[in-house]
């Protein structure tokens, strides 16, 4: 694929279909060049991700957002990011930012999450390295590691705190502002890509959050039909 057009995957759940189409709108509505999007669904997963469902695992795509490398043929470079975000900006800014020293690049978040649960009782789970995996750049030919069968046999923490890198130098890191947590972050106008990390605004609870009016603004453009 041309180093000009993004390859996006996003984490497909069930629980929160409408977060898909909601932000692949904004990035469409906003980008500046081609995109091509690969939602990670289980169900177009069969025998290819195996692994059982770990009663832990907040979403469907927990663990198979690491096939990103293995479903790009190892070839080029390639954006992951969880369905629960809203692209406030160009992702041509991101795409932008990719920089062949590195094998995987993110947002290096530092922080302990301030609520014990999440969207639907889910289990605040807390690590080193928390949401780092939500939003990757993976060049692609530097991730052989990521093996359809090591991401059906790896641990979580092995997958998530990036160990199957030689080591942490070779994760590069990406300003804050892409992928900006919704709740455990303060306000801040020039966020890009919001992660509603907690719960996004289409549940009851938490429509009231940052940034959710801009959500739901854009949800409105998903729906939108020119009539007569």
């Amino acid at each position: 694929m041309k180093d000009n057009v993004a390859r996006i995957f996003v984490g497909f759940d069930s629980k929160e279909v409408v977060a898909y189409h909601v932000l692949t709108q904004s990035i469409i509505e906003r980008s500046s060049i081609p995109v091509v999007f690969s939602p990670i669904v289980l169900n177009n997963l069969e025998g290819v991700f195996t692994r059982e469902r770990n009663p832990l695992q907040s979403t469907e795509f927990s663990f198979s957002r690491f096939l990103v490398p293995y479903l790009s043929d190892y070839q080029g470079w390639s954006i992951f990011m969880d369905c629960d975000m809203l692209a406030r900006t160009d992702i041509a800014e991101l795409w932008a930012l990719r920089d062949d020293r590195y094998a995987a690049m993110c947002v290096k978040h530092d922080y302990q999450p301030k609520v014990e649960t999440k969207f639907l009782g889910q289990t605040q789970t807390k690590y080193e390295k928390k949401n780092w995996s939500s939003m990757i750049l993976f060049n692609n030919a530097k991730c052989t590691a990521l093996t359809k069968d090591f991401v059906n046999t790896a641990t979580g923490l092995q997958l998530h705190q990036f160990k199957w890198l030689e080591n942490d130098d070779q994760i590069g890191e990406v300003p804050v502002t892409w992928n900006y947590l919704v709740n455990e972050y303060d306000y801040r106008d020039d966020a890009k890509l919001v992660h509603f990390t907690d719960g996004g605004p289409y549940f009851d609870e938490y429509r009231n959050d940052d940034y959710a009016e801009e959500w739901f603004a854009m949800r409105d453009r998903m729906l939108h039909v020119q009539q007569k």
